[in-house]
């Protein structure tokens, strides 16, 4: 495929399962955030600007909790640290180097778009600027609108529907889990075996010696990230010998 309508089209068509999951959660966002006190538009502006579905309820507990602003800043950064990479192994899978455009559309590589990008690549959509453009605006479209609706409802809309709400808490990584298991291979097994387990051991390790829970997932994910990676280059020098 081309730079041009393809790309774009292929993009719109990869949007739309991102846009119809990301809606619902955006508005459980929404909704969760005027509950703990922070007007729509503030609501919004975590949206706009943050653009991380689990980044953003945890800023909610910190924001809530107290939390000073610079520790409450440097906690979602560190937990958004691995966005840095998908651009760079999305470029390197393309056999390009950097493009243009590429601090435009990097921003919208949430874990979803990067795994339907990945997915795409593998079925062999033609990396593209215009594709990449397409399918990340439009899940961010789909965030912003979701949240700005959810705000707009008001923070006990989701209280007659229980079991919805309790759902949506779910829907977000069930949505990245589902696209990663549609290009899993064989060799990606231990990686994932690796992190796995060593984001649930250190998890659950240091629950009971941080202050927050939040905090030991936090710590959870980068020891998952450092054992995935780890793991990865030891098997792929396995394989070069």
């Amino acid at each position: 495929m081309t730079e041009g309508r393809s790309g774009v089209w292929a993009g719109a068509l990869e949007a739309l399962p991102l846009m119809l999951g990301y809606f619902p959660i955006a508005f459980s966002f929404g909704v969760a955030a005027t509950r703990a006190g922070l007007s729509g538009w503030e609501a919004m502006g975590l949206s706009i600007i943050v653009f991380a579905g689990a980044a953003q309820f945890l800023a909610i507990a910190l924001i809530t909790g107290g939390t000073p602003v610079v520790l409450a800043g440097l906690t979602l950064a560190a937990m958004n640290l691995r966005h840095v990479l998908y651009g760079p192994v999305l470029l390197q899978k393309a056999g390009r180097p950097a493009t243009r455009w590429a601090g435009i559309w990097s921003f919208a590589l949430t874990d979803e778009v990067f795994g339907a990008a990945l997915g795409a690549m593998a079925r062999g959509q033609r990396f593209s600027e215009g594709f990449m453009a397409v399918l990340g605006l439009a899940a961010y479209g789909a965030w912003v609108a979701g949240t700005a609706a959810g705000a707009w409802a008001g923070g006990g809309a989701l209280d007659a529907w229980p079991a919805v709400a309790a759902g949506l808490d779910f829907m977000l990584p069930a949505l990245f889990l589902a696209l990663l298991l549609s290009i899993l291979s064989r060799a990606q097994v231990p990686v994932i075996l690796a992190s796995v387990l060593a984001t649930v051991v250190v998890t659950l390790g240091l629950s009971a010696r941080v202050e927050t829970l939040q905090a030991a997932g936090t710590l959870g994910l980068f020891a998952g990230m450092i054992a995935g990676a780890v793991t990865g280059v030891a098997w792929r020098a396995r394989d070069a010998q």
